[in-house]
């Protein structure tokens, strides 16, 4: 059991970093920094002192409903459907400063990739003073925003947990005009927290995390987003210290509308929420350990965003050896 408890923390180290900015979930062009499914398994624990490497392949396939209107890059499109591969690529580093004994970290994602936008109708270019009929495909290969991450995480026996914030710097390369875009182009902030309870005796997780997103205005188009509260919760369980097994439930709220010169539709407030499953396996490259993890989550309770499939694949590794993990004080060892 203490091989099991060192292997959980381990993979934990793997995924403590906070994901950017994906596309399909929120506000203008329903994109956002948070994502359903983004914090699942040991999402409240921080890893021991060192770096660490996280790579993410996002995918989604979805679709609005045909009798809602949406917007992207300034323009109002029925019947919309939406695809999107965008790889994202985060270093962390875990310093060994503490925090009233929590261990401060940092993490930067970069995201890259191809957002595949659709439209049956083109309704409106407000900002072109004119309407159109025809029909619009649009995929380009871009790099998105730079999202900066902060977080400091504490540990008491089974108990984990962590709080943090991110944020959105717009110095992607958005394309003003076009439809597929990966930046956002506009500040955003994100504030959480995230708790883990785990049981190394029966190898038994229980994961959740709540937030605050506070949108900022994309200069571009002059569409302010609203601001919105997410929840997470994951619950897995170890069969061994390699593989594990679990259950996912998100839940994403528009608290505030949209709002703007360019917010031509209104406060259009969206909400959706992901039910899914995840699958975790460790394993080790040349003595580095590698933890690979899948999730696939499905959106039900859409309203005024893409309704679609939504799956991470995971891989993640330490940067060198990493500090041994301070026994808490009240943490049992049980012997084989």
């Amino acid at each position: 059991m203490k091989r099991l408890r060192a292997a959980l923390v381990g993979a934990a180290a793997l995924f403590c970093g906070a994901l950017p900015s994906i596309p399909a979930q929120a506000t203008e062009s329903g994109a956002s920094l948070y994502v359903p499914g983004l914090r699942g398994p040991l999402a409240g624990i921080v890893p021991p002192p060192g770096f660490y490497f996280q790579n993410d392949f996002y995918t989604y396939s979805g679709r609005l409903s045909a009798t809602t209107q949406t917007q992207f890059g300034g323009a109002v499109l029925g019947n919309v459907k939406v695809q999107a591969r965008i790889d994202f690529l985060t270093p962390t580093w875990v310093t060994p400063v503490e925090i009233f004994g929590g261990n401060l970290g940092f993490a930067v994602s970069l995201p890259l990739g191809v957002p595949r936008i659709s439209a049956g109708a083109l309704i409106a270019a407000p900002r072109l003073g004119r309407a159109f009929g025809a029909k619009l495909r649009d995929a380009t290969f871009n790099i998105g925003d730079p999202v900066v991450s902060s977080f400091v995480g504490w540990h008491a026996g089974n108990f984990h947990w962590q709080v943090g914030g991110s944020v959105n710097i717009p110095a992607g390369a958005y394309q003003d005009g076009e439809l597929s875009n990966v930046a956002l182009n506009r500040w955003i902030g994100d504030v959480y927290a995230a708790a883990t309870w785990l049981d190394p005796k029966i190898g038994l997780d229980i994961s959740g995390a709540v937030g605050f997103e506070i949108n900022g205005k994309n200069d571009a188009t002059d569409y302010k987003s609203g601001n919105a509260f997410h929840a997470d919760l994951a619950i897995s369980q170890y069969f061994s210290k390699e593989f594990s097994v679990g259950v996912l439930l998100s839940h994403y709220q528009q608290v505030s509308g949209d709002s703007g010169a360019g917010a031509s539709l209104g406060s259009y407030k969206g909400r959706t929420t992901g039910i899914g499953g995840t699958v975790g396996y460790t394993f080790d490259v040349a003595g580095t350990p590698v933890s690979a993890r899948l999730k696939i989550l499905r959106e039900v309770n859409v309203e005024n965003r893409p309704q679609g499939t939504i799956g991470f694949i995971t891989i993640a590794f330490p940067l060198g050896p990493a500090a041994a993990p301070k026994p808490a004080p009240d943490a049992r060892v049980v012997k084989h």
